[in-house]
């Protein structure tokens, strides 16, 4: 018969990541009596939007081993189509951002389908440009998106008829949406489907005789990161009710990438210290919010350098490797000091 305490290890065993999210959830079910600050509070927030987006990007980037310098475009996509869904033809808002979310899902279906047979620099090249027309369109087309002004108006999310009007009632609505979206990458990236991104990162022709489907592989994970990252666009737009061109940029579609290799290119968990990171920095020092293009690029090239890993995933790579070195030092200097003298 198992011990208690023996059950409880199992158990641990069995279920950490369950157990690891749970706790997470815990800390931020709390964070509101803590962060008694409404810009602290709103910036954990603005936190919690941009890793939906993030982890999607991450899925593509990290283990499927594809470069999207567009995604700032599906978020786009989501904010503005929940905009004027809800400010101009008054659709219920929760209607609109899963409508919205499905419309930016097949956007991507019917993009990933041509672009994704594109390599490298290519493909890169090929998502940007996606960007920029989505850019272009919501900068011109004045009578829907309002133009370089925006769109203002735009109603509040409500939750058994509760306004989500406060930063408090915020917080723990798109953190609900954030752990959903954690729970399902880490648990997408243990089944069948990760092992073969993972493959397909490494070398695709290796993948495919190993029976991935290659092709298959990577639209779906490039529709499913379209998928959440208009779901974060329709949470944002209704965050803060209004919606400009701006937030949208190519020059965002880079901060997203460098959220990802920040964090480290495949780790779902890094994910949250690089959208932490980048996010927050520009508040905290001025500064990054003067030059903060500079700062990312500079950040970014060094991390590529040093720590090609990411931050968080080289940092823990480089102390592991320091730790076992000492430990074979130490065990060569102990067998040596144990060795009979000639």
């Amino acid at each position: 018969m198992m011990t208690r305490r023996a059950r409880a290890q199992a158990f641990l065993r069995r279920h950490p990541t369950g157990l690891t999210v749970t706790a997470l959830g815990v800390v931020l079910l709390f964070a509101p009596l803590v962060l008694r600050n409404p810009y602290t509070l709103g910036l954990l927030n603005l936190v919690g939007i941009f890793v939906i987006v993030v982890l999607g990007l991450n899925l593509f980037i990290g283990y499927a081993g594809q470069i999207s310098l567009g995604h700032a475009g599906f978020f786009g996509l989501g904010a503005y189509s929940s905009a004027v869904l809800t400010a101009t033809y008054h659709f219920p808002p929760w209607g609109a951002l899963v409508l919205t979310a499905c419309a930016v899902a097949a956007v991507a279906l019917v993009l990933g389908l041509p672009t994704l047979r594109l390599h490298g620099h290519y493909l890169a090249m090929a998502t940007l440009g996606f960007n920029y027309v989505v850019h272009i369109i919501f900068v011109q087309w004045d009578a829907v998106t309002g133009g370089p002004s925006g769109l203002s108006g735009v109603p509040y999310l409500t939750v058994l008829g509760l306004p989500i009007n406060t930063e408090v009632r915020f917080h723990y609505l798109v953190w609900t949406f954030a752990l959903a979206a954690l729970t399902l990458c880490l648990n997408l990236v243990r089944t069948g489907v990760g092992r073969g991104l993972a493959a397909l990162a490494q070398d695709e022709v290796a993948a495919a005789c190993l029976g991935v489907d290659v092709a298959r592989s990577k639209v779906k994970i490039f529709v499913l990161s379209a998928f959440l990252a208009s779901v974060a666009g329709s949470l944002y737009v209704h965050y803060f009710n209004y919606v400009n061109p701006d937030a949208f940029s190519i020059f965002k579609s880079l901060d997203l990438v460098i959220m990802v290799v920040v964090g480290g290119l495949g780790s779902i968990w890094g994910t949250l210290f690089g959208v932490a990171f980048i996010t927050s920095m520009p508040h905290f020092l001025d500064f990054f919010e003067v030059y903060a293009d500079l700062a990312h690029g500079v950040i970014l090239v060094l991390i590529l350098m040093f720590l090609p890993q990411g931050l968080i995933s080289g940092l823990v790579d480089l102390v592991k490797t320091r730790w076992v070195r000492r430990r074979l030092a130490a065990a060569g200097r102990d067998a040596a000091g144990g060795a009979p003298s000639p």
